[in-house]
């Protein structure tokens, strides 16, 4: 499992510009999370593909990205005709098929990076049951004669014990990629996305928001105490 920033995780070898297909389902909150990376501006001249239902592709086109249906029965084929040698990089959070999938549409370098299960979370089963082979299957794929590589992106990695050194080299791991992070909102190359505001005694009406299945606004719903 790898604990770096999920831009390294997918990092070309000689920093040429990626082709990035994001694997999302239909819910409002994919579609913002494909907007969150089409916000930076490396990422946009890249290009991406995102997969979503219908009402969010005019958002998904106004941040840079390619739409697709996630619905759509030729949906390979929609992303080939896109990417004809494969894409570069895949994040999928919703595991099971679907990571399957995203690796068999890779590039012959491409990476992919797992980041969730989110296909196993609604069922009544234990999570570690899908978790445990979604990992032997990745790597699997990384033992394969081939150039392509995928991982498991775990944002605890390497946290270690509380007082341990190992925490210690943990929170500065942290505090760097998060001072990288906070100085890209600074400069504009990343810009928050974010949908609607309401004050904290209106969380009822922001939890509405947050699951309507109309929303159509990408970003994040913000509560100010």
């Amino acid at each position: 499992m790898d604990g770096g920033g999920l831009d390294a995780a997918a990092a070309e070898p000689d920093g040429s510009a990626a082709r990035l297909w994001s694997w999302r389902p239909s819910t409002p909150a994919g579609a913002r999370s494909v907007g969150s990376w089409c916000r930076s501006r490396p990422l946009r001249a890249a290009g991406t593909i995102g997969t979503a239902s219908p009402r969010h592709h005019e958002a998904l086109r106004a941040l840079g990205v390619e739409p697709i249906d996630y619905r759509d029965p030729d949906l390979t084929a929609r992303v080939r005709a896109l990417a004809p040698d494969g894409v570069d990089a895949v994040f999928d959070h919703l595991g099971g098929a679907s990571v399957t999938l995203s690796y068999r549409l890779l590039n012959r370098t491409g990476t992919l990076v797992s980041y969730s299960i989110a296909a196993a979370l609604d069922g009544t089963r234990p999570v570690l049951l899908d978790f445990l082979p979604l990992l032997a299957k990745l790597a699997f794929w990384n033992h394969l004669p081939t150039r392509r590589h995928a991982s498991f992106y775990d944002i605890w990695a390497g946290s270690g014990k509380p007082d341990s050194a190992e925490r210690e080299a943990f929170r500065a791991r942290t505090r760097t990629d998060l001072t990288h992070v906070l100085n890209l909102l600074r400069d504009g190359v990343l810009t928050a996305q974010i949908a609607a505001r309401f004050p904290l005694a209106e969380a009822a009406a922001a939890m509405e928001l947050a699951e309507s299945s109309t929303r159509t606004a990408p970003g994040k719903i913000i509560l100010a105490p």
